[in-house]
């Protein structure tokens, strides 16, 4: 009996129970999780309805997190590190956002976040039928892919009717078990209307960054706007605020250990029904070398920039960036490690291979399943691994101007060919989009920097081994009258794809064109070309064959273990509910679900990260905390932990207590319980929240911006 208990544990909860902490819900699958027994107070339909306006209408993607509307003017809060590429974009060193953070007291004051968009879902519908109806028959993995996508923009491009207003997507649930159409309405004008300065937005750093106890005020206000008639329009003076259809009212009750909470948002990708294949790639191969790939890019981007303040707002966000991902992934071999992770699949399977074998037609139909997919792993990633994670290099972290010109090239290469033939992603709409965009592309480009990351990554692809090597450079290391420094000096002298609207006037060139202006980086572009269709195409074969094997393995596992199964988290909108409450992280330790404004005082050391602002300071020794101040805590809350179910993507998600009101901002989990993507353990994950009050406290004690808790409705 132990043994079943400690195996199913694995695969989580597969049927639906009293206990929905656990999964990230579709939202028209919480009609079934019983939250009103559980402590919700309102409706279900009033949390999330096909039929009546709800409390998903106020809830909203942005730039890869999420964010709520909290006024009737389009008001949003979200998180600080949400909106801290914006902040970095608009800095100068002369105005240093990041810093200082930034406040407009007046709407005219507010300043674009620039590449910020925000998505609002305004329909959810399952297509799996007509999907799954033009699959009949087919066998072929690549085949079924290619009649997916085509049905997908179908049925996308039916919901759209070509509004640019509009953006569709068909979301692939349980593998290919399970299709839904989004419809989205896009607000492209989003502009920052508060954040507070680092040593509040981001106190602690990457000292305390997945960690608890935590005391961040990691908060940003932004506003949407649109076009007077009320479309989401780029950024224009003329463009008025949002009106939404409903937006989150504020708690004014504090929280105490045990209430119910819940959020919504949009959870990026989890893997919690992945074989062991899957988990000993990413724990022996993928994680690690992320993980040395990203400390080494960190600690260049640091020195190249040490003399440089401008250097150093150009690259913060990137640094920002990869410090997280690298932190989550050694978490994630570290949990993985510590709890046998590996062992615990292994065991399972064992379990799972017996039962398909017990039965005939389930042995026909479900028993070489894992074999298959781990010979597809064999197949197309163990052979030419070395060289695929150095080419990656070059795809992103080697040189924004190799980048850019490798697109740009492919791009070329498909508009050579009738829109019907390209890959998916070239057609002449996402080109213009493309083209639009670019910018961006240049938001964190710092030249000596970005020759530093070339020289780099040019080294790397010098020490592969025989049989591994990228043939496309090998006419830079053949040339032994110039140093690979000595190269990136001149292809930094000469090519102009420094200069963002350069590089937008070659969009849309054919190939014949961009080799004639005999640039460097287009000469590297070419010739790593043919290597990087080969692995697109691998990938792709890759892609097509594991899905559809993930496919049945997931059908066996709904056969095994019955109904209730909720997907992985793919980037559209989820529920999770869970209790407020703290956790026991090793042996005689145990960890309040509250952490208070002493705690922030306590942390303080005068310098990065823990450097409290004086202000701050003043207003605690004068124990100004107004109504902010929760009785039983004797302090001014700051942030919590519940049992709700989160990942990246979530980030800036709201927090609402039982009423449904606006309680607090999702902005972390716990380091102790980093493999939350591949599993979630009751005992010891936890979703890091900071408390609305904090945000209201820092808003009208510290930054005396009380303007914006008028508009938030919330009483004096």
């Amino acid at each position: 009996m132990k043994k079943f208990f400690s195996t199913i544990f694995i695969l989580f909860l597969f049927v639906f129970s009293s206990y929905a902490q656990e999964g990230m819900w579709l939202l028209n699958q919480i009609g079934k999780l019983d939250l009103n027994s559980q402590g919700l107070q309102i409706d279900v339909s009033d949390v999330y309805s096909q039929d009546k306006i709800a409390l998903n209408s106020a809830i909203i993607q942005l730039d890869g997190g999420t964010g709520s509307f909290v006024s009737q003017d389009g008001l949003i809060l979200t998180n600080h590190h949400v909106g801290y590429a914006g902040l970095q974009r608009a800095a100068t060193k002369d105005n240093d956002y990041i810093t200082n953070g930034f406040l407009a007291r007046n709407r005219s004051d507010e300043i674009p976040a620039q590449g910020y968009f925000a998505s609002l879902m305004i329909e959810m519908r399952d297509v799996s039928a007509q999907i799954t109806d033009a699959l009949k028959g087919v066998t072929d993995a690549n085949k079924r892919s290619e009649i997916i996508f085509n049905k997908s923009a179908e049925i996308t491009e039916a919901a759209t009717k070509n509004d640019e207003d509009l953006r569709a997507n068909v979301s692939v649930l349980y593998e290919g078990g399970q299709y839904i159409l989004y419809v989205y309405k896009i607000i492209k004008d989003i502009r920052i209307v508060y954040a507070p300065p680092l040593s509040i937005g981001n106190f602690g750093g990457e000292t305390d960054n997945w960690m608890w106890p935590r005391h961040t005020g990691d908060f940003t206000y932004m506003r949407a706007y649109v076009s007077p008639d009320g479309k989401g329009k780029e950024y224009n003076v003329n463009n008025v605020p949002y009106k939404p259809k409903i937006w989150l009212k504020v708690a004014k009750d504090f929280l105490k250990d045990g209430d119910f909470t819940f959020i919504m948002g949009y959870p990026g990708f989890t893997t919690r029904y992945r074989s062991s294949t899957s988990v000993d790639w990413n724990l022996n191969e993928n994680f690690p070398f992320s993980i040395k790939n990203y400390k080494e890019v960190i600690a260049l981007l640091e020195e190249t920039t040490k003399n440089s303040p401008e250097g150093k707002i150009k690259v913060a966000s990137l640094i920002k960036g990869l410090a997280n991902g690298m932190k989550k992934f050694q978490g994630s071999v570290d949990g993985m490690k510590k709890t046998n992770f590996l062992q615990k699949k292994y065991d399972f399977e064992k379990d799972f291979q017996a039962w398909a074998n017990r039965d005939p037609a389930r042995k026909e139909k479900y028993g070489d399943i894992l074999k298959k997919e781990k010979d597809t792993y064999t197949k197309y990633l163990e052979a030419t691994k070395q060289r695929d994670k150095v080419f990656g290099i070059f795809q992103g972290l080697g040189s924004t101007q190799l980048a850019m010109a490798s697109f740009i090239y492919s791009i070329a290469d498909q508009i050579a060919k009738p829109e019907s033939e390209r890959q998916p992603g070239f057609d002449d709409k996402s080109i213009k989009q493309y083209t639009e965009n670019v910018q961006y592309n240049y938001a964190n480009y710092f030249e000596a920097s970005d020759k530093a990351l070339l020289i780099r990554a040019l080294k790397m692809a010098k020490e592969l081994p025989e049989g591994q090597r990228i043939k496309g450079l090998e006419y830079i290391f053949d040339n032994k009258s110039q140093t690979i420094e000595q190269f990136a000096d001149n292809a930094f002298k000469t090519s102009k794809l420094n200069d963002p609207e350069y590089a937008k006037k070659l969009f849309g060139k054919s190939i014949k064109e961009l080799e004639a202006l005999n640039d460097p980086f287009f000469k590297m572009a070419a010739r790593m070309f043919p290597e990087s269709e080969e692995i697109r195409i691998s990938s792709k074969d890759f892609g097509d064959n594991v899905t559809y094997l993930r496919k049945f393995y997931l059908e066996a596992l709904y056969e095994w273990k019955g109904e209730g199964l909720y997907p992985d988290a793919n980037g559209t909108i989820r529920f999770t509910s869970g209790k407020v409450k703290g956790y026991k992280p090793a042996d005689a330790v145990w960890y309040s679900p509250f952490t208070t404004f002493k705690g922030v005082i306590d942390k303080n050391k005068d310098e990065e990260p823990f450097d409290v602002p004086k202000e701050l300071i003043e207003i605690y020794n004068k124990k100004d905390f107004g109504k902010w101040i929760n009785p039983e805590l004797n302090d001014v809350p700051v942030a919590f932990t519940n049992y709700c179910d989160i990942t990246g993507g979530n980030s800036g998600s709201p927090v609402m207590n039982a009423k449904g009101e606006l309680i607090g901002l999702a902005f972390d989990g716990n380091y102790e319980a980093m493999i939350n993507d591949w599993q979630y353990d009751i005992d010891m994950q936890r979703t890091i929240c900071v408390d609305i009050h904090y945000v209201l406290f820092i808003t009208e004690k510290f930054s005396k911006a009380g303007f914006l808790l008028d508009e938030m409705g919330v009483s004096n």
